[in-house]
């Protein structure tokens, strides 16, 4: 159950499960080692992004976020560190958008935009509660959870709000679909103290 609180019988405890056919996971594997090495050869991993990486885990990724905070206490400046997290994030990844920021951020095209194109198109949906089920309904946006592919082409559409936080002189650091948004400052606890914050 993803949310405990809501009891058994709400369709919104639960996540989505997709059925994928015995050749797809070995074939998306394939795609994901290629994929990966290209953006490594190419350094356009996400370096601020910890989830679905080799030699990255929690743990690093707390580790990063941590030390940042140390490291700004240390100095005796301010730190805040905001938690995010997506509700059902996989479900929200618009289709259109993906191939578009996998064309132009990660300079993926023709046949290999064609390939994930095709991943992407053409899903359906349905609920089964007991013996009922709903009408089947193609789906424009979310990747296929329990996939392979699916958490990395997540990993990809999130990219630039890693980008967008650095904009506004935050600092970011995600796992997966968990963010977390540091704010440093330099004013020592004297300033803080008399501006009655």
């Amino acid at each position: 159950m993803k949310k405990p609180g809501l009891g058994a019988t709400s369709a919104s405890s639960y996540s989505p499960i997709s059925n994928l056919s015995v050749l797809s996971k070995p074939q998306e594997l394939l795609v994901v080692r290629q994929l990966m090495e290209y953006l490594s050869s190419t350094d356009l991993i996400p370096p601020l992004q910890s989830g679905y990486q080799q030699g990255h885990s929690t743990e690093s990724a707390v580790l990063r976020v941590f030390s940042d905070i140390f490291q700004a206490v240390d100095n005796g400046d301010l730190a805040a560190l905001v938690l995010l997290d997506m509700s059902a994030a996989c479900d929200t990844v618009d289709h259109f958008i993906l191939l578009r920021r996998l064309h132009l951020t990660f300079g993926i095209d023709d046949t290999a935009h064609g390939w994930f194109q095709s991943y992407l198109s053409s899903r359906k949906q349905y609920v089964r509660c007991s013996p009922s089920k709903s009408l089947v309904t193609y789906l424009v946006c979310g990747v296929p959870q329990g996939s392979v592919l699916g958490p990395i082409l997540f990993v990809l559409y999130t990219v630039d709000l890693l980008m967008v936080i650095e904009c506004h002189g935050l600092s970011p650091h995600m796992y997966a679909d968990d963010t977390g948004v540091r704010f440093m400052s330099s004013i020592c606890c004297d300033q803080f103290h008399d501006k009655n914050f």
